[in-house]
């Protein structure tokens, strides 16, 4: 049995936040059912014992939304209190990790996630004027500074969080303010993701949306001053960076947009509906029912499905581009059509070979700087 990784939503796609850009808001309208409202005590101890009952060496529990906080703390409370609780006699290692917009987090909270070394993942699009174009509440006011409080809360409950930013329209053309921001405030584990158009839609035409041209000139500004910190030993993590350094230095990547191929996730809904990726939570992907069905069966249900089997596929293009070991066409969601017999370019085609014709040779120059300094 493998290790496991359960990505939980237990408030479905609720949110306390409207985000002009959601995609979660999106993927639930295109589902015969919107939201599978909260998910009980009673499933997620069941949930809990049969991962670790599957589970081999390590079993993370990963919360997401919407908006998990919602589910309530004292939902999560129970969850560790019971799994510590647990048997657990071949002495499997229990992570948790918890990704939020910070809009309600307090002292309760933020004791929590310290009291069980939750690694928290907190969106913030860059500065104020950047974060709150389109992260607004409920109301349609800007969210920045409620987020602000909730980061300095965990920052002094020693709570691990990286920064997750979502690239579109506004911040794209500010990539080096968003870096510079960023590092001013201290944080240095950062991880950035395109904006979504919605399902179904020419991707492009909305005005948050990230185009290839912008992304492109987003992520060679980032590079730079990004490149010129590692070059000065001021190290800052930044996930996309690190695995392209990952693939030049002949390594496995452990993103999985960069892999070549969906990894096997396991994306458990509310009502404990379980789908194969956080970015196909539909009904024509579902896999099965965590409280009714063993892994092995939905893990058949996926085979059956094709999900892992279509995106193995290259376009032709892909096949003779001099960046097809670094790029592998990219995330599946980024270049749908996909099915049992082609799969399409990846949308952002054009700025990841941009983005590598300008970086890659600096990139290995990183990667061999950090190998002399730790002595390797």
């Amino acid at each position: 049995m493998p290790p496991i990784s359960l990505l939980i939503k237990p408030a479905s796609g609720s949110c306390n936040m409207r985000c002009r850009y959601c995609f979660y808001t999106d993927e639930a309208e295109n589902r015969a059912v919107a939201s599978m409202g909260r998910m009980t005590p009673e499933a997620m101890r069941l949930i809990a014992d049969k991962a670790l009952a599957w589970a081999d060496g390590d079993c993370t529990f990963a919360f997401q939304g919407g908006e998990p906080s919602l589910a309530g703390l004292d939902f999560f409370r129970g969850l560790t209190d019971y799994v510590s609780a647990h048997p657990n006699p071949r002495g499997v290692r229990v992570h948790y990790a918890f990704q939020t917009n910070g809009y309600a987090l307090d002292e309760a909270w933020a004791q929590w996630f310290a009291q069980n070394k939750v690694l928290v993942g907190i969106s913030l699009d860059g500065p104020k004027e950047l974060h709150d174009r389109y992260r607004v509440d409920r109301a349609g006011k800007g969210t920045f500074n409620r987020v602000m409080a909730s980061i300095r809360l965990l920052e002094r409950h020693g709570v691990d969080f990286n920064i997750l930013t979502v690239v579109s329209a506004a911040n794209a053309r500010r990539g080096r303010q968003v870096y510079e921001f960023f590092k001013k405030q201290g944080f240095r584990y950062q991880q950035y993701i395109e904006c979504l158009d919605p399902i179904g839609q020419a991707p492009g035409g909305n005005e948050y949306s990230l185009t290839p041209e912008r992304y492109g000139a987003f992520l060679k500004a980032v590079f730079d001053a990004w490149y010129l910190d590692m070059k000065a030993g001021r190290y800052v993590y930044n996930r996309y960076f690190e695995n392209l350094m990952m693939l030049l230095s002949g390594q496995a990547p452990e993103s999985c947009n960069l892999q070549g191929v969906c990894a096997p996730q396991w994306v458990i809904e509310a009502d404990g509906s379980v789908y194969p990726c956080d970015f196909y939570a539909l009904d024509r992907w579902r896999l099965g029912n965590i409280l009714t069905d063993s892994f092995p069966e939905m893990e058949q249900k996926r085979q059956e499905l094709g999900f892992i089997q279509w995106s193995r596929r290259l376009p032709e293009e892909c096949r003779a581009c001099r960046y097809v070991m670094l790029c592998r066409n990219g995330c599946r969601r980024n270049r749908e059509p996909v099915t049992a017999d082609s799969t399409g370019k990846n949308y952002f085609c054009e700025a990841y070979r941009e983005f590598l014709d300008y970086a890659a040779p600096r990139l290995m120059e990183v990667y061999q700087l950090l190998r002399r300094r730790a002595g390797l």
